[in-house]
């Protein structure tokens, strides 16, 4: 608006980092009914007791209103975290209710753990790829991000080694591992039990804390749940977990376990972000909790995410043009696609939502520029039959892309080509603001 100045040049340095996420900006066109949107990860909320819920929201206003509505603790509500105890328990952790902080989202207690430990300049060590939010907040801080390798297998202890080393030679020391190991985010593979004693152990050898991020990890899809790393070592893992995917997204409920140091400054940290937590949201997921069959539920999603992880699969399987690879995820929302050498993918997503599917270019997952044949499917929000016309609209715009380089050869050569004979006038292809 004229008048107003522009106060770019008076921001602080770090906001040089902060830039928007390509997800966020895929949601505009990847909403539109026409659209399959296999990119956004947004949990399916379909199985949820809708009107069982109403009535819970009804009597705690009606019972509870005069504290639900209220100013709370910067920690968190002390039943929730006492029931915070028991979700974790299912995966082996045995914790203390004190050692909790209750977060607007798994993502601020993220956003949290880097500002306490991160400065401008320290090394974070995460998988390659990492997922973007995660990127988000270490840039933000001006952290310096090193990927690490992964396989079907999670993240490579070797690669873990060789990254550590060499920091070390350098006389570096990262601050802290981010890892997601269950069904991860963006690549779907989740980190073999026989390596996470090796990457622990690795890390507590090398001085380096390990925070694992796991909302994933109550929905494998045979019922199995993955001992955390936090089980086996509690004094050099923060865990994060959320209730964003194992209940609803919307009510922005997450949480750390800290040893009692770090514990402590993540309060005075949260305390100077939100001065306290939503109560009302705490107590209504404790009021969920203590009243329903959240592990029956828990069981629903599972059996819906497989059903749709099943649909995926065999679509891929159908319609994907040979040199395709792709993981085969056993819980979770994703599924990372390697398509032939010569595709890009960020350069192919307008092409994509013309032809009305949506998915996320893997170079957003990377804080290097990597990712350019990689992108991410996420099978968690639509139909099962959407997911399979989504793949298949996917497969069109793929062998659409192949048989230009079959033509021109690589994207180099053909550049240099349509130059020689050419080139068109006006946009050379539909960007998603013009779809």
């Amino acid at each position: 608006m004229a008048g107003f100045p522009d106060l770019a040049d008076r921001f602080a340095r770090r906001t040089e980092g902060m830039t928007a996420s390509e997800i966020r900006a895929l949601f505009a066109v990847a909403s539109r009914p026409e659209v399959v949107s296999l990119a956004g990860g947004m949990p399916n909320l379909a199985a949820l007791p809708l009107d069982d819920l109403a009535a819970e929201v009804a009597n705690l206003i009606a019972q509870d209103g005069q504290v639900a509505l209220q100013y709370g603790s910067a920690q968190g509500v002390p039943l929730l975290r006492e029931q915070i105890t028991e979700v974790m328990a299912a995966e082996g952790i045995r914790a203390h209710a004190e050692d909790i902080v209750v977060t607007v989202g798994s993502q601020m207690a993220l956003d949290l753990v880097t500002r306490i430990f991160c400065d401008p300049g320290d090394v974070v060590l995460a998988e390659g790829p990492s997922y973007v939010g995660a990127l988000g907040s270490f840039a933000a801080y001006q952290a310096q991000v090193l990927h690490v390798a992964m396989d079907d297998d999670g993240i490579v202890p070797a690669a873990l080694a060789e990254a550590l080393n060499r920091l070390a030679e350098a006389g570096r020391r990262a601050k802290f591992l981010y890892t997601v190991p269950n069904f991860h985010n963006p690549a779907g593979v989740t980190l073999a039990v026989a390596r996470r004693a090796e990457v622990l152990e690795l890390c507590r050898r090398h001085d380096v804390l390990v925070v694992e991020d796991n909302p994933y990890g109550l929905l494998g899809f045979d019922g199995q749940t993955y001992p955390a790393l936090r089980s086996t070592d509690p004094d050099n893992v923060i865990y994060l977990g959320s209730f964003s995917k194992t209940f609803a997204s919307g009510l922005r409920v997450g949480w750390a376990l800290a040893p009692p140091s770090v514990r402590d400054k993540l309060v005075l940290a949260a305390e100077s972000a939100t001065l306290c937590p939503p109560t009302f949201n705490q107590m209504m997921v404790s009021r969920y909790l203590a009243g329903h069959d959240w592990r029956g539920q828990i069981k629903s999603f599972r059996e819906m995410y497989r059903e749709r992880r099943d649909a995926m699969l065999s679509a891929l399987g159908t319609y994907l043009p040979a040199g395709c690879r792709w993981t085969h995820p056993d819980g979770g929302f994703y599924v990372w696609l390697t398509v032939p050498e010569g595709v890009d993918t960020k350069a192919m997503l307008p092409r994509a939502v013309r032809a009305r599917v949506a998915y996320a270019s893997g170079t957003g997952f990377y804080a290097d520029g990597l990712g350019s044949r990689q992108l991410r499917l996420s099978y968690c929000y639509p139909t099962p039959e959407r997911i399979t016309e989504g793949v298949r609209r996917l497969a069109d715009v793929l062998n659409a892309e192949l048989d230009v380089l079959h033509t021109f050869g690589t994207p180099d050569r053909a550049a240099a080509r349509l130059a020689a004979g050419g080139a068109r006038r006006g946009p050379q292809s539909p960007s998603p603001d013009t779809t």
